[in-house]
């Protein structure tokens, strides 16, 4: 699963690596971005690429209720195309979510390690997601949500949890954004787990476990004592190395 990340880079400079128009409001480098806060999400319509801020968590348009997006911020890869929250979405409302890192925690009996996972080049992981837009019949105006895309795990991911957010790589961005493109049969060879993005994964404090707590404390990686007495209490192999 995914269910916070970290976006520190403002609109400005993700529209110059994506390629697109930065029509958001800046939000400021936020390190524990949970699900019902605004993030900021790459779209594309007709010819016309953008970097926007949409809320966490799906709200589908039919939905009676903007209270159902706090549960739909993940979508499983397996079951999109029988959804119907997902099916239609898919077909013609892809986003890409980037991401400085994501979180993801291990549990260890009671004890639960969370960790930080990013790129090992320090660029942007760009997660496939999907939106939508849904009226608010109490304020009279469409709310923009989006959800995350989720997949079994890489080899890289696997020691640490059975779930991982979909990772389209660089050249696979023009195929998924794609709006002419809605045939889901072409895009379902990216949720096939694969390595071919190098991964950085650091065990850091558990300041993060809070929803509240912000800051670049939250990434900054266990130093080396501490991680010594995580790996003497029977971690994963690999995950301290």
């Amino acid at each position: 699963m995914c269910g916070r990340f970290s976006q520190q880079r403002p609109a400005s400079e993700l529209a110059e690596i994506f390629a697109a128009e930065p029509l958001a409001d800046e939000l400021g480098a936020r390190y524990n971005v949970a699900p019902t806060d605004e993030a900021l999400v790459v779209v594309q319509r007709q010819d016309r690429r953008a970097i926007t801020a949409y809320r966490w968590g799906l709200i589908p348009h039919w939905a009676d209720a903007a209270k159902v997006g706090s549960r739909m911020f993940n979508a499983r890869s397996e079951t999109l195309t029988g959804s119907p929250a997902f099916r239609d979405l898919f077909r013609r409302k892809r986003c890409l979510v980037p991401v400085d890192a994501f979180y993801e925690w291990h549990r260890e009996g009671t004890r639960r390690q969370p960790f930080t996972i990013g790129r090992a080049d320090g660029r942007p992981l760009a997660l496939a997601g999907l939106w939508s837009g849904w009226r608010d019949p109490a304020a009279d105006r469409v709310l923009r949500t989006f959800t995350i895309i989720t997949s079994g795990p890489n080899d890289q991911m696997a020691g640490l949890h059975d779930r991982m957010p979909v990772i389209v790589p660089d050249d696979a961005w023009e195929m998924w954004l794609d709006p002419e493109l809605d045939d889901p049969s072409e895009l379902q060879g990216l949720f096939e787990p694969t390595d071919d993005v190098e991964l950085r994964i650091q065990a850091v404090s558990s300041l993060v476990n809070n929803v509240r707590n912000d800051g670049p404390a939250l990434i900054e990686p266990l130093d080396e004592a501490a991680i010594a007495a995580l790996a003497a209490d029977r971690a994963p192999a690999g995950l301290f190395d």
